[in-house]
């Protein structure tokens, strides 16, 4: 590790906490080649690192540097393994208090702490996560419930500064804990950053081999709380990319029900308000027939309707692609839609290239607005949806020989600009030919071997 390494979240913008200088292995006094490491004399020529076998006026036995450097290279890989845990268990899909309790259980092993904790805070003056070891399960339920925001925890959050005390019971910030809570003395915190922001912080207590908690025990926590900022920033990006697809999921599930389902509700009320009209007439001046038409157009209008809406709850939430892949998902989808309409989809497909998951929902949202759009509003008897593949790209089309429209008379509705922000999400090109009475062809092309950014792997 460089003297002022920086541990920064993936996509966070910031998320850093300053990384220790080189971490002397536990049990040493100085860091690995400092002067005056224990058993040198600091002889002229010395440089007194831990492991030097033959220094130059040393008063130790030969072989004593080499013992030592044995001890240190030890300790030195337990940190590492450590650093190395912590590093996959952020990586790896693991929850976000799994990696948290592998930091805690990391620290309180490397600073030799009796206990260690690490408190995030919540938005109500208690903890979102506080995650303990060194306790059993038992003395946690006797304990009670998690701690409020007041107190020590407090001073922690709002100064957020590192703070190391030989004593927590002397300071005048201490204000006591539950009577089933372990007595804590020498105490060592670090807080848990992003940028400025303080996300929570780490703590050990009660030195086992006594003595209080070093600067190398401060450098230690440092290190794990860029980790812990690493997985907190990460959880949060991802929640919040959670709540954005959400919202934008209703908002396409909104635009549907209102193209497919709201006008044609609309119309069978005026229809049916007609009909009433007219069959409380007297059946001499011959509504009736008029009336008996109006109820068939009530009842052909309420069967659309129904279709429309059994199609937008099927495709409330895409299939599971990877059991069918794109094609066999898109397929099954379309032909159900026809159904659903009573129109014909023609649906062909390539064999296709391997695309990351992102792209392959995009693909499939893309095709099924373009799909409902021309069942909807192109009146044409057949609709086409294909799928074709080079080595270089995918490319979808969805076409029929209905109406058509002008599309830039028609760029605020028919579902077009979200056909375009899907399509530049995922990094593809779309493009849209139509003209009255000459049909419409949606044309989506997705470059092979990019992200959605539009950037090469």
């Amino acid at each position: 590790m460089g003297k002022r390494d920086t541990a920064a979240g993936a996509g966070s913008g910031g998320a850093a906490v300053a990384g220790p200088r080189a971490v002397a292995p536990p049990g040493s006094s100085g860091a690995p080649g400092s002067s005056g490491a224990p058993g040198s004399s600091g002889a002229p020529g010395s440089s007194g690192a831990a492991g030097s076998s033959s220094t130059v006026g040393s008063s130790r036995a030969p072989g004593s540097g080499r013992a030592a450097g044995s001890g240190a290279a030890a300790g030195q890989d337990e940190v590492l393994r450590r650093v190395s845990a912590a590093v996959l268990a952020v990586t790896r899909e693991l929850s976000v208090r799994d990696v948290l309790q592998v930091i805690v259980r990391s620290v309180r092993s490397l600073a030799g702490a009796r206990y260690a904790a690490l408190g995030v805070p919540d938005d109500h003056g208690s903890f979102a996560e506080f995650v303990v070891d060194g306790i059993s399960e038992r003395q946690r339920k006797a304990i009670g419930p998690l701690p409020r925001q007041h107190g020590m925890l407090a001073v922690l959050l709002r100064e957020g500064q590192p703070l190391r005390l030989a004593d927590i019971r002397a300071d005048a910030r201490f204000e006591g804990w539950p009577s089933a809570h372990p007595e804590l003395a020498d105490i060592l915190a670090v807080p848990i950053r992003d940028g400025q922001r303080v996300l929570g912080f780490i703590f050990a207590a009660n030195k086992v081999a006594g003595g209080g908690f070093t600067e190398r025990d401060e450098e230690v926590l440092a290190l794990f709380a860029g980790h812990a900022a690493i997985a907190l920033t990460n959880a949060r990006l991802y929640e919040r990319a959670r709540q954005l697809s959400v919202l934008e999921e209703r908002a396409r599930l909104a635009r549907d029900l209102h193209d497919a389902v709201s006008q044609k509700l609309f119309s069978i009320r005026v229809k049916a308000r007609a009909a009433s009209v007219l069959a409380s007439r007297n059946t001499a001046t011959g509504d009736t027939d008029r009336a008996a038409a109006e109820m068939e157009s009530v009842a052909a209008l309420a069967g659309d309707a129904q279709a429309e809406l059994r199609a937008v709850i099927d495709g409330l939430a895409p299939p599971e692609i990877s059991e069918s892949g794109l094609a066999g998902s898109l397929r099954r989808y379309a032909l159900l839609a026809g159904k659903a309409h009573g129109v014909r989809v023609r649906f062909a497909a390539d064999d296709l290239p391997a695309l990351d998951a992102d792209r392959e929902a995009a693909l499939y949202r893309i095709a099924q607005e373009a799909l409902h759009n021309a069942l909807r509003h192109s009146g044409a008897p057949e609709i086409k949806v294909s799928l074709c593949a080079t080595a270089r790209r995918v490319t979808l089309e969805v076409s029929d020989q209905g109406k058509g429209f002008v599309p830039g008379l028609a760029a605020g509705g028919r579902g077009l600009p979200s056909l375009r922000e899907r399509a530049a999400g995922a990094g593809a090109s779309l493009a849209i030919r139509s003209a009255p009475g000459q049909g419409t062809t949606v044309r989506v092309v997705m470059p092979v071997g990019r992200t959605g950014n539009g950037r090469s792997r």
